[in-house]
């Protein structure tokens, strides 16, 4: 079976979250989005579990759905047919001996947990609790190292998963410039053999890993870390497996490139692509400072020391640079179909942009608005899940039916005729700009002569 899955968001239990992130909500906004399995997020947090015993009941192993008498309309018109996966996510602040400098220092990282039951659930959070306070946010802040993290939950069941989450990010991640190791051995020591996947993070995508070889091993998913109901599914996966916990794990376990390579062309993927953000839409892809409004390139940054000319202190090195340092081969020369991407071995990745977003870009107004909403229902109404529309939707189907502007703003992320100016830096989003005719015909000739 062939399906959409996020599997990282945050419920209205954690910091920063919109109040709506209800279950209810969740079911009938991953509907509407075309997503088939969602996360719970935020099993740790007792309020948040409770809600979910009391209002979601068993599918398929290890799966969930949500009970009848709490289901909602969905925009489509039809029944939400969504499922849930038990997942959450922790903190993790410790200091150990620098692998490197052999001199103790800070590390920040943090870790996503998989269970397939409840009963799992429920011994992770004894023990996370004695280690620590669950009960103030969705998304714990413990003392715990990472290796601790992992045994916790194998302990309490050897079918629990744990992934670094969005692993580059700056202040809290495995790979973080300001908090983070070298390599996943460095984090994880002996128990790295467990660690099959990594969170890319909305400010790098599939390509810019793949210059990393200690990630030949490990598999890339992406997800939407989501804190309010429009962003769910901004990244998110595309599997083609059994509807179950054990299926998802194992699509996930698949899509090493060393797995695909030795499955084989003849063998039928069943981790098929991941949906992305374009990494400068991210708030951490390249180098700066929001207050002093100072953002640039990593070979910028090199040129100044990575201290900031306004201010005088060390810039917020972003992912891109983070990437730079720990390359060890050039990007790849990707083969691009349309808004897909592929490379060898590797699981194709989709670049994309939010409907919502499009549509507020193309109409020269805000996402909030009341123009972004009639038309984005309107598409939904007639074309069904956003992933749809974004991905699968005849132009012509399109034309006549929304905004002209709309359908030409959808065109336009498909052929990747978009820009970000600034990029994201600094927990500041990138800007998106589509390009007018001189740039795109700019852009045609940069791809002819590569090609030539």
């Amino acid at each position: 079976m062939k399906f959409i899955a996020d599997l990282h968001i945050h419920s209205k239990y954690s910091r920063a979250t919109s109040p709506q992130m209800t279950l209810e909500e969740l079911d009938r906004w991953a509907h509407d989005k075309g997503m088939d399995v969602m996360t719970t997020g935020d099993f740790t947090h007792p309020a948040w579990i409770k809600e979910i015993k009391n209002k979601l009941e068993p599918a398929e192993p290890g799966l969930f759905k949500l009970k009848k008498e709490f289901k909602r309309p969905t925009i489509r018109g039809d029944e939400s047919q969504t499922r849930f996966i038990l997942t959450t996510e922790v903190s993790s602040i410790y200091s150990r001996v620098s692998p490197k400098t052999g001199i103790k220092r800070g590390y920040r990282v943090h870790n996503l947990i998989f269970a397939p039951d409840m009963e799992t659930v429920e011994k992770i959070n004894i023990q996370l609790g004695w280690a620590g306070n669950i009960i103030s946010d969705g998304r714990p802040i413990l003392g715990l190292d990472s290796r601790e993290i992992l045994k916790i939950a194998m302990d309490a069941n050897p079918k629990s998963v744990i992934i670094p989450a969005h692993a580059w990010t700056p202040w809290f991640s495995v790979f973080g410039s300001m908090s983070g190791f070298d390599s996943i051995e460095e984090c994880f020591g002996e128990y790295a053999q467990y660690i099959f996947a990594i969170e890319t993070g909305l400010s790098s995508d599939p390509a810019m890993n793949w210059r990393f070889s200690k990630l030949d091993n490990v598999a890339l998913i992406s997800n939407s870390d989501s804190h309010s109901l429009p962003r769910i599914g901004r990244e998110a996966n595309i599997f083609d497996t059994e509807l179950s916990y054990g299926g998802i794990i194992e699509a996930i376990k698949s899509g090493s490139p060393n797995r695909r390579k030795a499955a084989g062309k003849d063998e039928k993927p069943k981790f098929v692509a991941t949906i992305e953000f374009f990494p400068e839409e991210g708030k951490y892809h390249i180098d700066g400072h929001r207050l002093c409004n100072v953002h640039m390139e990593p070979a910028e940054t090199k040129k100044i020391n990575g201290i900031c000319p306004v201010c005088g202190k060390p810039l917020v090195i972003g992912v891109l640079n983070r990437v730079e340092e720990l390359a060890d081969r050039p990007l790849p020369k990707l083969e691009d179909e349309g808004y897909i991407h592929k490379y060898e071995n590797r699981v194709p990745y989709y670049s994309l942009v939010p409907l919502d977003e499009v549509i507020a870009k193309a109409l020269g107004t805000v996402v909030a608005s009341k123009k972004v909403k009639v038309e984005y229902d309107k598409l939904i109404r007639e074309f069904g899940g956003e992933f749809n529309i974004l991905m699968e939707a005849g132009i012509n189907d399109l034309e006549g039916k929304v905004h002209e502007k709309v359908v030409k703003g959808i065109e336009a992320i498909r052929k990747g005729e978009i820009r970000f100016d600034p990029a994201g830096y600094d927990g500041e989003y990138g800007h998106m700009i589509f390009l007018n005719e001189a740039e795109i015909k700019a852009k045609d000739l940069v791809k002819q002569q590569r090609l030539f």
